[in-house]
């Protein structure tokens, strides 16, 4: 199992071989190169993708593909834009901003079609609900829009940002809950990290976005650029249907799955990774493709249009996002995904 690469990419060269004194059965096929920018280091969230590249399925379509990582979770969709990677893991609202700035991205499929975003406390700091936050002290990443999250949760029990103290911690949010600098923090997905404080006997209460006002919305999309999908969109659709075969298969192996994610990434704990893929696997199996009326990564428009108002309203965007321009199912397999063919 190869670990994913790091971003900056090394320039992707087509395979060629020589076919000079070599039969030609023996001759490997020549694969389109795909560069996926993915959100973070090797975690559960990407078993599907992990698991389409162990399971040769990438290669099966053809496809010579690269899953490489970043250094901040929001550079994947600016190298889309700028035309550095074919495809990025993003996430619905960095598509919504990027598009108000101008940057041609379309999302093309839906990897976790809800949110994995959460508030956390732990139960030592005696809080019971979020009214409890009064003057208590909250930590964020320092995500513009996650501070827009948090002034819906704090209406919703009658509070205002006033009535909280809020500190930006970057990547620090369960330091800074388990040392006491904060009493909550928004941010952790409750699918990794709200498993992770569980498994460590850290009694949290974990509370998804969308539970406490946010309006739902996907939390990780595949990213393409818009030009990429009018000139080139058979290696997109490729792409996606194998990521819907690695994600089948990954689903009914979770064992394999767990396995297969530790191998991608040496510095995760086992037995906390096993019960985040467990958690995991569910999330992504059904996204879209769970429901057997529509195919694996569906995106309902509507649902992005309403959690585009919620952001207009909050003044997240300056001005309305169409739904229409920033999705496409166009591109999802057509068919129900055969296990099978594995």
């Amino acid at each position: 199992m190869k670990r994913f690469a790091l971003l900056p990419f090394a320039l992707i060269v087509a395979l060629t071989v020589s076919a000079c004194g070599t039969k030609s059965e023996d001759i490997d096929p020549v694969r389109d190169p795909v560069s996926v920018a993915m959100d973070w280091y090797p975690n559960p969230d990407h078993a599907g993708f992990l698991m389409a590249e162990e399971q040769g399925y990438f290669e099966d379509a053809g496809l010579d593909v690269s899953l490489d990582s970043p250094t901040d979770p929001s550079l994947p969709i600016k190298l889309v834009a700028a035309g550095k990677a074919d495809l990025a893991l993003s996430y619905e609202p960095e598509v919504l901003l990027a598009r108000e700035q101008g940057l041609d991205v379309v999302s093309v499929a839906s990897v976790i079609d809800r949110p994995l975003t959460s508030m956390i406390w732990l139960k030592k700091s005696k809080i019971k609900s979020v009214r409890d936050l009064k003057g208590k002290t909250i930590s964020t990443a320092g995500i513009p829009y996650q501070d827009a999250y948090l002034k819906t949760i704090l209406a919703r029990a009658g509070l205002t940002e006033n009535d909280v103290e809020k500190v930006g911690v970057g990547q620090g949010l369960l330091p800074s809950i388990i040392s006491g600098r904060a009493q909550a923090t928004l941010g952790p997905f409750w699918n990794i990290e709200g498993v992770q404080l569980k498994m460590e006997g850290m009694k949290p209460t974990v509370n998804p976005v969308d539970r406490l006002g946010v309006p739902t919305y996907n939390e990780l999309v595949l990213v393409a650029k818009g030009s990429r999908i009018e000139e080139d969109p058979d290696p997109i659709r490729l792409f996606i249907t194998a990521l819907a075969r690695g994600t089948r298969f990954a689903a009914g192996h979770p064992n394999q799955a767990t396995d297969t994610v530790l191998a991608a990434n040496d510095a995760l704990d086992p037995k906390v990774t096993a019960a985040q893929t467990k958690v995991t696997l569910p999330l992504l199996d059904s996204s879209g493709g769970g429901n057997a009326d529509v195919p694996y990564g569906y995106q309902n428009t509507a649902k992005w249009q309403a959690f585009i108002n919620w952001m207009v309203q909050e003044g997240v965007l300056s001005t309305p996002v169409r739904a229409v321009d920033a999705l496409t199912n166009e591109l999802l397999p057509t068919s129900q995904v055969n296990l099978d063919q594995g």
